[in-house]
């Protein structure tokens, strides 16, 4: 059985090879070989393990997706072949429908998309055309982000494009530390369905979406094409790697992280903030009002 010094040992030692902030990691390891030789983590379960390095990796560190996570079914620790990790996860994708959990209008020729997951755009493709064309007759639309827990880059991208004219629209940029390199994402110039242009659009947030779902607010917002409605986001920008550690451990190592074009910066630790400040239970009620008056 792999012990807890062992377990903090291959994480940190992940961590010092890819967090993308290369001069956070010397703090990192000081910090939490100091809680392990104050006897921090005896006696913890590995769940309670988990638990407790990742509060004390993100009291050193504030960034969400540095993390230790615990999970039930044992996991190998030889690297998975890509494409049986690619067919995995592309199950995953199909279950969830790649992220689409409700279509709908409502009254008054409002739309209403209720998104869970960013699914990657070539797996997801079909199905966000199919949203979209449904939504294409609608007046005003309600993007509901409450319970999206994260995605792909590429999919928001795809998701981006439908709410601008062309491919002229810059969106983010994502830096690798592995290679140096800065990969930008503009809009797409070929769609398979209908863009949603000149209809306004709201997006409802919580303080549980996260990651891609929060690019995707941040995008819309920072670009004036969409209002915000909700709580402040969870607050993780970063691209991240999941490597196992044990077999019921894997650490979380943000191995990247986004640059919005207009702002500069991204929503790392500080959430995307809503336009208006309200109850996430209450968001859709109101997002709902405001839409009727804005077209009616």
């Amino acid at each position: 059985m792999t012990t807890h010094h062992e377990i903090i040992d291959a994480a940190l030692a992940k961590i010092t090879a890819g967090y993308v902030f290369p001069e956070k990691t010397a703090a990192i390891d000081v910090a939490i070989r100091r809680r392990l030789a104050e006897g921090a983590y005896q006696g913890l379960d590995l769940r309670e393990l988990c638990e407790r390095v990742t509060d004390d990796l993100q009291s050193v560190c504030p960034d969400r997706h540095l993390r230790l996570l615990w999970s039930e079914e044992p996991q190998s620790m030889d690297e998975e072949p890509e494409d049986v990790a690619r067919a995995r996860f592309a199950q995953y994708a199909r279950e969830s429908n790649y992220g689409v959990r409700r279509v709908e209008q409502l009254d008054d020729n409002i739309g209403y998309l209720d998104l869970r997951m960013i699914a990657p755009a070539d797996l997801g493709g079909p199905a966000i055309a199919a949203a979209m064309q449904l939504l294409a007759p609608t007046q005003a639309l309600v993007i509901d982000l409450r319970q999206c827990r994260g995605g792909s880059p590429e999919g928001v991208q795809l998701w981006c494009s439908y709410f601008f004219a062309d491919d002229g629209v810059h969106l983010n940029d994502i830096y690798q530390r592995a290679t140096g390199s800065t990969r930008q994402y503009w809009t797409l110039g070929h769609l398979t369905a209908p863009r949603y242009l000149d209809r306004p659009v709201t997006v409802l947030t919580s303080d549980l979406t996260f990651s891609g779902g929060e690019e995707l607010a941040y995008n819309l917002k920072v670009l004036g094409r969409a209002t915000l409605i909700g709580q402040t986001t969870r607050g993780g920008a970063h691209p991240t790697d999941r490597i196992p550690v044990a077999p019921h451990v894997a650490v979380t190592v943000p191995a990247a992280r986004s640059i919005n074009p207009v702002t500069g910066t991204n929503w790392e630790g500080v959430g995307v903030e809503p336009d208006v400040a309200i109850a996430a239970g209450d968001a859709l009620k109101a997002a709902l009002e405001d839409l009727r008056t804005r077209i009616g």
